[in-house]
């Protein structure tokens, strides 16, 4: 199909060209016969496609006649759609993949255990991981975007008498601390108004966690969350905590034996961030749009039988939480602490251990979780039914490039962290998923992650389900370019509402 423009040459005469566009499909071509009369799709047409294709029951005439409207400076006779404004109108901004009017569906008074988060990793950062900028700027956002998870690192500024957020033992350039609190203040409920969850990285001396706790308070006021008691039997729920701002971190230990264990980890690290230089840079395509999301199946047990998943939990993000050295740790700090984060000692069975009298966070890396999932993918599972699990990106990825979130999810994680600033089709997949539920941040989990059988048993990410639906999607991108691919639906997957789109 082409369209006929003219131009003026010397203003004394006009010159033709034609313009080529992209020819519409053969399905899209059959579509519009259906949906259309003598080649034409008026009003009533157009309300009917509405309804009975793109399942926008709430659809009315008027909102057919708005589309129609906004194609009157395309040539066309008459009210209504050609082909060629039809398949525009299907390219356009007025037919998005998902419904922006189907706002919040989800159940929102469960605990928050049941939801998946949106989350943030290193928040602060304008770049990459050991040189970039630290600043508010990424954390407003990230916050514009519907994250509800942000991640601070604090540390004692150079002078040691107030708190500065960085990227500790790195060439990032501090931001304070006060500054990123304000920020999130102000921008917290800009785009969905269910609870923030900061998450502290403390490195601090007693004496700036008590300067933290003036901060904090004095920033938040009534908006901050804060527990009647130390440990909660169960989670409070989004809608009982709507505009609410909720921290988490570990409880506080003395930094200078925090610092010990810190230097004692410098050395592994450097390892690390040797050994994965050795991989290369991706070029071409995947060099500019990130590559492949990884696959699910991950690592084998045959790549994984010399690692010892129990003594890889000491990372640098966590220390044990039965630590009793808290002498003399602010307690003003440990009474804002609304979800208690900590690996206790013993290793990943202690770790995943369900206390019936006590809800937690636990945080692991994507190798720790990739690894685990191995030989203990239904424990991490039932874990998450009452506790938060937080995954976070492996030290070595210092470009903020990120992984397959998919693992996590598939396992009841419910703060998969992103490095919000990176780039790539792993970012592009989270962003994605949270356009989800109105975009409000919270997308409650599947059933199967949440039930227990008769027998007391969960979800088994390892088991193969027989197949029951297969749902294959064409998605056109333009120019006459399209890709398939199946979505899946197996007996113990009860996906939410799912919207056929045309585009």
């Amino acid at each position: 199909m082409t369209s006929k423009q003219t131009y003026s040459v010397c203003f004394c005469w006009r010159r033709r060209f034609k313009l080529a566009l992209a020819e519409a499909p053969s399905e899209i071509k059959t579509l519009f016969e259906e949906y259309s009369e003598n080649e034409f799709m008026t009003p009533s047409h157009l309300k009917r496609f509405l309804v009975e294709v793109q399942r926008q029951e709430k659809a009315t005439e008027e909102d057919a006649q708005a589309i129609i409207d906004s194609f009157r400076h395309f040539p066309r006779r008459g009210a209504g759609l050609n082909l060629e404004t039809f398949f525009k109108y299907l390219f356009s901004d007025d037919n998005p993949p998902l419904l922006p009017s189907h706002g919040v569906h989800h159940d929102m008074t469960l605990p928050l255990s049941h939801y998946f988060i949106y989350t943030g990793h290193n928040s602060y950062l304008t770049g990459n991981q050991l040189s970039s900028d630290c600043s508010d700027v990424p954390i407003i956002n990230a916050l514009k975007r519907g994250v509800r998870v942000i991640e601070l690192d604090i540390w004692p500024n150079a002078s040691k008498d107030n708190i500065d957020v960085l990227h500790g033992r790195t060439l990032t350039t501090p931001v304070e601390l006060i500054r990123c609190l304000r920020s999130i203040k102000d921008h917290a409920f800009v785009a969905s108004e269910y609870p923030v969850v900061i998450t502290l990285e403390d490195h601090l001396t007693p004496d700036l966690q008590a300067k933290v706790a003036e901060m904090v308070t004095e920033t938040f006021g009534d908006i901050l969350f804060t527990p009647n008691s130390e440990s909660v039997k169960e989670f409070p729920s989004p809608e009982s905590l709507k505009k609410r701002i909720i921290i988490s971190t570990k409880p506080p230990k003395e930094y200078l034996e925090a610092k010990e264990k810190e230097k004692g980890d410098d050395s592994q690290h450097e390892k690390e961030k040797g050994d994965d230089s050795q991989h290369g840079k991706a070029l071409g395509e995947d060099e500019a749009w990130g590559k492949e999301v990884p696959s699910l199946k991950g690592g084998t047990i045959e790549d994984y039988k010399d690692y010892n998943v129990d003594e890889d939990l000491n990372d640098e993000e966590e220390f044990d939480e039965s630590d009793k050295s808290h002498h003399n740790e602010a307690p003003e700090y440990r009474r804002l602490i609304a979800i208690h984060a900590g690996k206790p000692k013993g290793g990943l069975a202690e770790c995943l251990k369900v206390d019936p009298d006590k809800v937690r966070r636990l945080s692991l890396s994507e190798q720790q979780l990739e690894k685990a999932a191995i030989n203990h993918g239904q424990q991490i599972v039932r874990f998450t039914q009452r506790n938060i699990l937080r995954v976070y990106p492996k030290g070595t990825r210092i470009d903020s490039s990120n992984y397959n979130p998919l693992i996590g999810w598939m396992h009841g994680a419910q703060m998969v962290a992103f490095n919000m600033q990176g780039y790539g089709r792993s970012l592009w997949l989270m962003h994605g998923m949270f356009r989800a539920n109105g975009g409000c941040g919270y997308v409650k989990k599947p059933n199967f992650l949440l039930e227990t059988g008769p027998d007391d048993e969960v979800f088994n990410p390892k088991a193969k389900l027989p197949v029951k639906t297969t749902l294959k999607v064409t998605v056109y991108m333009g120019e006459g370019w399209y890709y398939d691919f199946k979505h899946t639906h197996f007996d113990q997957y009860s996906p939410p509402d799912f919207y056929t789109r045309v585009s």
